[in-house]
């Protein structure tokens, strides 16, 4: 997946001309990317999948009119970071969250008035469900600007300049807006959270609860399931860095997963069916 720009540039030069070989790398190279910034941004495996594969077929309807003035990566998260602002299909456009309903929830759900729901499923498991599930939708708190910038910041470790020019804002800006919303971030979990912070709301004490409120489910588990990619495996789409601070540690639960089988099968029916016509026509 690590490939130099000039790699790149010569890929999609290659795809513009119709070789299907060379877009399909190209597509490979990104999916991941966009589908993890697609589901911290909408929140749900199934609303990630369906915007995932709205803005692959945008990058590749969209390629001949890629100038070569950015990082090819750097152009598809511009491309993904418009989409999914202006998303309005995901559960959680309809439902909004808000930091004061979440902590409301912690501290007066009746938790321990729900019957045993786990259906002989290992209550571990849903826990670590529940884990990834909540601090997850937790970003959907977040109005939609600062969680672009939270997750292009705290999980994709984009530096100031990059950052600041997907979000079309000066690198100074980007800093303070991201400094800015992890400590509002953190203070939430420092004060409710007691897998990463001091706060008193145990997964493991939830799941009941959260199997009563539809969060999870026993038999339908998408974050355990999920295929799990290596952080560096992210860091490799991306040309700099910047120093993270301690704060990062906050953090820890995003984790990166690799694009579902269902939206690769979307890709690769749309590349064998289509893909030489609309690239060269677009």
């Amino acid at each position: 997946m690590d490939k130099n720009t000039e790699e790149l540039f010569a890929l999609v030069e290659q795809a513009t001309a119709g070789d299907r070989d060379a877009l399909e790398t190209l597509i490979l190279h990104v999916q991941d990317l966009v589908f993890n910034l697609s589901l911290r941004m909408l929140g749900t495996f199934a609303d990630a999948e369906d915007a995932t594969q709205d803005i692959l077929l945008k990058v590749i309807t969209h390629l001949s009119s890629f100038k070569k003035e950015s990082a090819f990566s750097t152009w598809v998260f511009r491309i993904a970071v418009n989409h999914l602002k202006n998303y309005k299909k995901h559960m959680f456009a309809h439902h909004p969250l808000s930091f004061e309903f979440y902590g409301e929830d912690i501290k007066n759900g009746k938790i321990f008035d729900v019957p045993d729901l786990t259906q002989n499923v290992e209550k571990a498991v849903l826990a670590e469900e529940l884990k990834m599930s909540c601090t997850n939708v937790m970003l959907q708190c977040l109005d939609t600007d600062s969680r672009c910038i939270f997750v292009l910041g705290t999980m994709f470790h984009a530096d100031s300049r990059m950052a600041g020019d997907i979000l079309e804002m000066s690198p100074e800006a980007y800093r303070q807006r991201l400094s800015r919303v992890r400590r509002k971030m953190a203070d939430f979990l420092g004060e409710y959270c007691g897998e990463y912070g001091n706060g008193t709301c145990r997964c493991a004490n939830r799941v009941n609860y959260a199997i009563q409120s539809h969060r999870i489910s026993p038999s339908h588990q998408d974050y355990t399931a999920a295929d799990e990619i290596s952080r560096q495996t992210m860091l490799d789409v991306k040309e700099a860095m910047e120093e993270i601070d301690d704060l990062a540690q906050h953090f820890s639960f995003a984790r990166l997963y690799s694009t579902p089988e269902q939206t690769r099968q979307f890709i690769r029916d749309f590349l064998e069916s289509a893909s030489f016509s609309v690239v060269k026509n677009a």
